[in-house]
């Protein structure tokens, strides 16, 4: 029998918010780096305007865990639980963040076109939409050895990083307009990298969850 039936249902509650939440930022990144290779304005404001249902998923989570806490009185393996969704969550609040980061740089371009088609930055986003689904997975699985994995995958959005940068700086000259592009796309390869940077912090919290030991995913 259950000595916790309200403390479980809570929780199972938490995971469920922290899931959604998880599943809107994913769709957020995604379509906002396919509306700035589209040059599509109004998807990217769409991204913006979803912001505000992200910042409502942070309230709650925030709100719950804080309940948990204050109600429940938690062991210390359950107060890793409760902590580390509460860190995830302002971790997805951040790279929703990005998303919308993303969709502002696409308005401003609004009536121009790309100095060149993208390449390297819809990769860079597809391998971090894929890490955040993985770290979400680490966590709801309590899977270490999927959370460490992250690390490998990091490293190759660093590397793309890497080169996007230096094909950008080589395209610059003294064509104003196109060196503001050219800007503002390394803008757009950055907030990539930071995304996956975030996923990496959820692992990060999901091994310090299950093990209660520290490991530094981002090195």
């Amino acid at each position: 029998m259950d000595a916790r039936p309200g403390f479980h249902q809570s929780l199972s509650l938490l995971q469920q918010e922290l899931q959604q939440m998880g599943e809107s930022v994913e769709k957020l990144i995604f379509k906002s780096v396919q509306s700035l290779a589209a040059l599509d304005e109004k998807a990217a404001q769409q991204v913006i305007n979803t912001d505000d249902l992200i910042d409502d998923y942070l309230t709650r989570i925030d709100e719950l865990c804080l309940r948990l806490i204050a109600l429940q009185q938690p062991m210390a393996s359950d107060l890793r639980i409760i902590g580390t969704a509460l860190k995830i969550a302002t971790d997805l609040e951040r790279i929703a963040d990005h998303a919308v980061d993303i969709a502002k740089i696409t308005i401003r371009f609004a009536g121009e076109e790309l100095v060149k088609p993208l390449e390297v930055i819809p990769q860079m986003a597809e391998i971090a939409i894929e890490m955040l689904h993985e770290s979400l997975l680490s966590y709801t699985e309590r899977d270490v050895h999927r959370a460490a994995a992250l690390a490998e995958k990091d490293d190759r959005v660093d590397k793309l990083y890497s080169s996007v940068m230096q094909e950008l700086m080589g395209l610059m000259g003294t064509d104003y307009n196109r060196n503001r592009q050219l800007t503002h796309l390394m803008f757009v390869a950055h907030f990539l990298e930071r995304v996956a940077d975030h996923t990496t912090n959820i692992g990060e919290g999901v091994i310090y969850m299950v093990t209660g030991k520290r490991k530094d995913l981002n090195i």
